[in-house]
C-alpha cells in the first residue's frame, strides 16, 4: 500500500519531470508507475523463496487462530504489469508496475474481517492476521446474519501454471516495440489511414494461498492483450472511421502475440477502416442479425453473466452497476425461460486460455464447469463457499451437491476476495454450421463483427450494443458494408429470438481485462466463448443521425 506522503512526493516528481521535459500524455504513465512503486528487493527475495513464503502464510494462520478466528486464509501474491504503447512510428510510453504483499481474511462468529500489509515477514503477516480478526469481532454489531461457511477439501502443496509458453517478461523491450512499429507501418499503407495506435498489455499474477483447512496452493498465470486502433480520414476531412478491438485478450504468453500476426493483418484492418468511410448508413428498422463471436461475447457478458451473479440476484451487490432482473432465485431457478431449448450457457474457470481460468479460486476451491442456462432455462448462479448455502433448497431439490462453483477472486493481495465472474460461454449448436452458413440462410439482415460501445440498465434488462464492422445481408449474401449500426435489446426477448447457432468450428472466445465490481471497486479479467449466432427481427438504430 502506498502512503499518501510517498504518493505525493513521487507523483509530484513525475509530473514535474513531465512539465520540464515531456508531454502531458507522457506524464500519465509516469504518475501511475510512481503510485505503484516497485517493492523492495528484500520483499522480492522473500517472495521468490518458497520456504519463506510458506512460513509467512503459516504465521498468519497461527496468529488468526490464536486471536479467535474459526477460519482464516492468507494470500501472498505478486502482480506485475507491462505496457508498451506506440503511435505511427513513435514509441509513446513504456510502463511497468510491480506489487507484492500479504492479505489475510479471518472469520469470527460468522463475521468477516480483512487486513493486508506490504511487510513480507512472519511478524508482518501475524500483525495483519490479528488486525483482520479484530476487525471481524468489531464488525459483529453490524452483521445481517452469520456466514455459513461451506466445507471444502484441503489441497496440500499443489501448484498450477496457466496456459502460457513464453513469459513476456523474458522478451526484450526492443522486440516488443519493433513488432508494434512494423504493424503500424503496415496499417499506414492502407488508403486514407492517417493515425495508428498500437500496444501490448501484459499481466503476470503469481499467487500463494493457504487456509486453516490445510490447503497450501501456488499459482502462476500470464494474460496478454495485443491492441490496435486504426483511423481512416476522408480526403475532404468530413468524416473519420476507426477499426479497433482487433485481437481479443487471452490468458497466454508471448506466443499469442506472435500468432496474432499484427503486422500481417494490419493493412487489412486499415482497409476496413477506410471502407467504413464509404459505407452506406443503416436504415432504422428490424433485421435478422448474424453476430460474430467477436461481437456476441460482450452481449453475453452484460446480459447473461452479470445478471446471474448470485449476490446481484440476492440484492447484496447494488452500488456498482445495479442488481439483476434474474431475481429472486426462488422464482427463476428451473422456471425462467432465457432463450430457446438450444440455449446452453456454462460457467467454466477451467477453460484453457480463458482470462478467468485458474487452478483454485481464492476460497481454495478447485472449480469445475457448471450449467447456468440449460434447455433455455435458468438452472444455477455463480457462487462461492459463502454463497452456495443460499441455494441449498435448490441443490437438494435438484439432487445436486451443495458446493461452491469456485467463483471467489480478489484483484490483488490488498483486496478482499468475493464473488467474481467465471468464464461464461454460450455453447455451440449440435450442427456444425459456420458463420457463412448463417449468412447464407438469412434473407434480410446485418452481419456484425467486433465489439463496440454499449449501454445497459442497472438490472441488465434493456441494452444497446454497437460493433466494429457491419455488413448488409441480402438474399443470403453479403451485399456491402454499412455504418452507424447499433442494436437495441430487451434481454429475454433478444435471447428468445435466437434461432440459429453455429457449431464448434465457429466457436471463439472474447473477453476483457477490466470487469468492474464491488465498492471499493475491483476488476477481474474474464472471457466469454460463443459460436456465430443468428437472432430474428432485432431493432436496429442509426447512431450517426443528426437530430
Amino acid at each position: 500500500m502506498t502512503h499518501r506522503r510517498d504518493f505525493l512526493k513521487q507523483s509530484g516528481a513525475a509530473v514535474g519531470a513531465a512539465v520540464l521535459g515531456g508531454s502531458p500524455l507522457e506524464a500519465i504513465p509516469r504518475v501511475l508507475a510512481a503510485a505503484s512503486p516497485a517493492p523492495a528487493d528484500r520483499a522480492l527475495e522473500t517472495f521468490a523463496d518458497p520456504a519463506a513464503t510458506r512460513a509467512i502464510m503459516m504465521a498468519a494462520l497461527d496468529a488468526a487462530k490464536a486471536a479467535g478466528a474459526t477460519y482464516a486464509d492468507v494470500r501472498v501474491s505478486r502482480q506485475r504489469q507491462n505496457f508498451v504503447f506506440t503511435r505511427e512510428q513513435q514509441i509513446q510510453n513504456v510502463v511497468d508496475t510491480d506489487s507484492v504483499g500479504v492479505g489475510v481474511r479471518a472469520l469470527v462468529d460468522g463475521t468477516w474481517g480483512f487486513a493486508a500489509t506490504r511487510r513480507l515477514t512472519t511478524d508482518g503477516a501475524a500483525a495483519a492476521a490479528r488486525e483482520a480478526t479484530a476487525i471481524a469481532k468489531a464488525s459483529r454489531v453490524a452483521r445481517d446474519k452469520a456466514v455459513e461457511w461451506l466445507p471444502s477439501p484441503a489441497y496440500k502443496d499443489v501448484k498450477w501454471k496457466g496456459a502460457y509458453a513464453t513469459d513476456p517478461w523474458d522478451v526484450p523491450l526492443e522486440q516488443k516495440a519493433d513488432l508494434l512499429l512494423q504493424a503500424n507501418a503496415a496499417a499506414m499503407k492502407a488508403a486514407n489511414v492517417k493515425f495508428v495506435f498500437s500496444g501490448l498489455f501484459f499481466v503476470k499474477d503469481e499467487r500463494n494461498y493457504a487456509n486453516s483447512d490445510g490447503s497450501v496452493i501456488g499459482q502462476d498465470v500470464v494474460r496478454t492483450w495485443p491492441l490496435m486502433q486504426i483511423t481512416a480520414v476522408a480526403p475532404d476531412f468530413t468524416d473519420f472511421q476507426n477499426r479497433g478491438n482487433v485481437v481479443q485478450p487471452m490468458a497466454r504468453g508471448w506466443e499469442y502475440v506472435l500468432s496474432s500476426d499484427l503486422a500481417g493483418n494490419a493493412k487489412r484492418w486499415g482497409e476496413e477502416a477506410s471502407e467504413k468511410l464509404k459505407a452506406k448508413p443503416v436504415d432504422v428498422g428490424r433485421y435478422d442479425l448474424v453476430l460474430d463471436p467477436s461481437n456476441i461475447w460482450l452481449t453475453i457478458h452484460e446480459s447473461i453473466a452479470h445478471p446471474t451473479e448470485l449476490d446481484r440476484a440476492m440484492g447484496y451487490e447494488a452500488n456498482y452497476a445495479g442488481t439483476s432482473f434474474v431475481s429472486p432465485p426462488e422464482k427463476m431457478l428451473g422456471a425462467f425461460r432465457y432463450g430457446p431449448d438450444m440455449m446452453h450457457v456454462v460457467g467454466d474457470r477451467t477453460q484453457e486460455g480463458g482470462l478467468s481460468t485458474i487452478g483454485w479460486d481464492d476460497d481454495g476451491v478447485k472449480p469445475e464447469p457448471f450449467d447456468i442456462i440449460k434447455g433455455g432455462l435458468v438452472v444455477d448462479y455463480q457462487t462461492t463457499r459463502e454463497q452456495a448455502p443460499w441455494l441449498r433448497w435448490w441443490y437438494e431439490k435438484s439432487g445436486k451437491p451443495v458446493q461452491s462453483h469456485g467463483c471467489s477472486y480478489a484483484q490483488g493481495w490488498n483486496n478482499v476476495q468475493f464473488q467474481r465472474m467465471p468464464n461464461v460461454s454460450l455453447q455451440p449448436g449440435t450442427r456444425d454450421l459456420t458463420r457463412d452458413d448463417l449468412v447464407a440462410a438469412t434473407d434480410n439482415g446485418i452481419l456484425i463483427v467486433g465489439d463496440g460501445s454499449f449501454s445497459i440498465d442497472q438490472q441488465r434488462y434493456n441494452a444497446q450494443f454497437g460493433g466494429q464492422t457491419f455488413y448488409e445481408i441480402k438474399g443470403g449474401k453479403v451485399a456491402g458494408m454499412l455504418k452507424d449500426v447499433a442494436y437495441q435489446i430487451r434481454t429475454p426477448d433478444f435471447w428468445r429470438s435466437m434461432d440459429m447457432l453455429g457449431g464448434r468450428r465457429s466457436y471463439q472466445m472474447g473477453g476483457s481485462f477490466f470487469d468492474g465490481k464491488g465498492q471499493p471497486g475491483q476488476v477481474n479479467a474474464v472471457s466469454h466463448g460463443a459460436p456465430a449466432v443468428r437472432f430474428k427481427q432485432v431493432n436496429v438504430i442509426n447512431t450517426g443521425r443528426k437530430a
